[in-house]
Parts: C-alpha cells; structure tokens; sequence
C-alpha cells in the first residue's frame, strides 16, 4: 500500500475520531459513526486501530499531551512560584479557548477511568505530587504566605475551569448567547483570577 495514502487515511480516521469522541466520549462513540464521519469503511479502522478502545487511547493521549506540555512546562520553568502561576493562567486560558470543548471531554473520561490520567501525566513528564513540593519549598523563599498548595491548585483550576463547563449555561443566561462577548469575558479573566490567586499568595 502507498505510504502517503497510508498516512492520509490514518490521518483522517484519527480526524474522525477525534471529533466524535469529543462531542459523545468513549462510551457514546461507535465505531461506525467515527467510519461514517470519516469517509470510509469501518474495516479500515479495525486495519489501523484494531478495536475502538485502542482508537480513543490515541485520540486521547494525543489530546492531553498536547493540552497539558506548555501548562507542565510553565510549572517546571525556572521562574519564581508568582510568575508560574501568573504564566499557567495565561496559558490555561488561552488553550482552553482554542480548545473550548477539550476542558470538558478530558473530565469526562477522567471521571470513567481515573487511573489513565495518573498514566499520562506521568507520561507528560507531569508529576502532581513533586509540583505541590515544589511550590511549597519555593514559596518559602520567597516571602509568601503559608498556604496548602493543593487548596491553591485546586482554586486555580476551579476559577479557570468552571466558566469553561459551564459555558452553555452561563452563556445563556449573562451574555444573551453572544459567543463574541463571552470569548472576550473569559480573556478579561485572565487579569481577574491572576489578582484573586496574588491576593491569596501574597504577605
């Protein structure tokens, strides 16, 4: 078989399935629908990704992968613990605005099979336990408050996730379903989680 239509049909199974997944998760996902919205027939799915569990594996680790290396290396940087935190808002928001649905897919799969995360983040050169260390050892130099670094990751996340979910919702009800308006509310927030999480870690 030609390489290059090798490589084109892999692309566009992938494709495919990147979508379908996104919008209904593994469970939702079949394989047909991911071979229809390709283009082509189910059998060439099985041929690349032998079994629908192996093709979301792909899909997924390629997503997180992707979502998570600028946020893990903001955090693994040799900056101060201010300008990680300041540098992952950054970061956190505009990913999850390229990627508004990402956010949502990832905590849905994360909630049905927990230990894959534990899996990939390690994979990711991500370790949450050596991160919460690290920031509290760092902290100490730096003349900030003594706080528990899981209830400071576990904030951030919060503010910078929730909007995200919750988007259909929140859109609806504050921006008249204005997408444009609500893009730019969620780049406003940058500022505003930064100042809330510096009030937190500040003397």
């Amino acid at each position: 078989m030609d390489k290059t239509l090798n490589s084109s049909t892999e692309e566009k199974i992938y494709e495919a399935a990147r979508r379908v997944f996104v919008s209904k998760g593994m469970e939702g996902a079949r394989m047909q629908e991911i071979a229809d919205e390709a283009g082509m027939n189910k059998a060439l799915l099985h041929y690349y990704y032998r079994s629908k569990e192996n093709l979301f594996k792909a899909v997924f680790k390629d997503i997180f992968t992707k979502f998570f290396r600028k946020i893990g290396t903001a955090l693994l940087s040799e900056a101060t613990v201010k300008e990680k935190l300041m540098l992952f808002i950054d970061e956190y928001v505009d990913l999850i605005q390229s990627n508004p649905y990402v956010p949502q897919f990832i905590i849905n799969e994360i909630n049905r099979d927990p230990l894959m995360l534990k899996s990939l983040m390690f994979e990711s050169g991500i370790e949450p336990q050596k991160i919460l260390f690290m920031f509290d050892k760092q902290a100490n130099g730096e003349t900030l408050k003594k706080i528990d670094p899981r209830h400071l990751v576990v904030s951030i996340i919060g503010m910078l996730v929730f909007p995200i979910v919750a988007r259909p919702i929140l859109q609806m009800i504050y921006f008249n379903d204005d997408q444009d308006v609500y893009n730019q509310f969620l780049t406003e927030r940058k500022e505003i989680v930064k100042n809330m999480v510096l009030k937190i870690i500040e003397a």
